[in-house]
């Protein structure tokens, strides 16, 4: 009889680029795909210098679109690239937030990454409130829950506050 797995969702305290055992983490990137700040900007400065010029062929990113590179100097295989919708700039900000979420994890099935760890998508300079994003992140990543490919959506947070309002939508 075949064994139908689930993919685990969880969310954690931690520093995202401190998941070696992830294949993969996501950056909120800039359209451009030029280092930015905040954690665009720390993953950038980790994986050096080798990102941005390799990264340069896919910009512009398209609103929602996700692109994957090399993580160069990480500890990981892949990094995702994700155009997030800002929340007062976009007439259905959920919608895109979960689109851009969906991409994602999408386009790691496509390259057969097993475990993922995504950072708080939008709620820094792009304006979502941490209640609504932690929504969305729970709905987008439960449509994943039977994937056949991902055995861990992992969502990296700042605080433990954070991390148990993800759990608390899941559950």
């Amino acid at each position: 009889m075949l064994e139908v797995m689930q993919t685990k969702i969880t969310g954690v305290v931690g520093n995202l680029i401190e998941q070696p055992d992830c294949d993969a983490i996501v950056n909120s990137a800039h359209p451009s795909m030029l280092a930015g700040s905040g954690v665009c900007g720390v993953i950038h400065r980790a994986a050096g210098k080798e990102l941005e010029a390799h990264g340069k062929q896919f910009a512009p990113l398209k609103l929602t679109e996700a692109v994957i590179t090399p993580a160069f100097n990480l500890n990981n295989r892949y990094i995702i690239h994700v155009s997030a919708p800002r929340y007062h700039a976009e007439a259905e900000p959920l919608f895109m937030l979960e689109k851009a979420l969906v991409n994602t994890l999408r386009l790691a099935e496509e390259h057969q990454i097993a475990r993922i760890a995504l950072p708080a998508i939008g709620t820094g300079i792009y304006g979502f409130s941490m209640r609504d994003a932690v929504k969305v992140y729970a709905q987008s990543a439960s449509s994943f829950k039977q994937s056949k490919v991902l055995k861990e959506i992992r969502f990296v947070f700042v605080n433990q506050e954070d991390a148990e309002a993800l759990l608390r939508f899941l559950f």
